[in-house]
């Protein structure tokens, strides 16, 4: 039985949801998630994407992403497969580290953009790994909680930060604010 083809929309946001294999750990510690924001940055410098929002967990990831010219299915093999390599030569394994292939979602407007986000930057505190999004160093939460954070050339905030009104201080203030609402539910 084949598979489904993938449908890919140049310029149009999905959230993409990747899993270890067996649901085992894809980031083992601090230099494995570190190795996964510089594959992305490497990737970045050949490939034009751009990532709204990101939040990597123990054993799966979580991207926001929009891609102008190369499909997903191109994306995600270079991102999955250098990854792999890395992981598998660092723990000296064979075989698959993930469990299948990505899962993706096309984000139709507005509220699917900001609902994406939030579940993005929820995620670790859902899990239980920490009590609010800002302490987990492995999410792009904290480029909309700190004002003088750099934020990486791959990243474009502006693309939720945009459907609030007033400064950019204040757009920052909305969105963060907005998870809160959220997470009390």
């Amino acid at each position: 039985m084949s598979r489904q083809k993938r449908i890919w929309l140049p310029n149009r946001y999905y959230q993409i949801v990747c899993r270890g294999n067996r649901r085992d750990p894809l980031f083992r510690n601090r230099s494995d998630f570190q190795a996964f924001l510089h594959i992305l940055v490497q990737l970045f410098e050949k490939i034009p994407f751009e990532i709204a929002s990101y939040c990597l967990m123990t054993n799966h990831y979580h991207l926001q992403i929009r891609s102008p010219e190369v499909p997903f299915s191109k994306l995600m093999s270079l991102i999955n497969k250098r990854y792999a390599n890395y992981y598998n030569t660092k723990y000296r394994l064979t075989g698959h580290v993930f469990e299948k292939r990505y899962y993706d979602q096309f984000i139709e407007d507005k509220q699917g953009m900001l609902e994406i986000s939030r579940y993005i930057h929820l995620n670790p505190v859902k899990a239980k790994m920490v009590q609010v999004p800002e302490n987990n160093p492995w999410s792009s939460y904290y480029l909309f909680k700190y004002p003088n954070s750099i934020v990486p050339y791959l990243m474009n905030i502006h693309s939720l930060l945009d459907y609030y009104e007033g400064t950019i201080k204040q757009k920052r203030e909305k969105y963060c604010s907005s998870l809160l609402v959220v997470s009390k539910d």
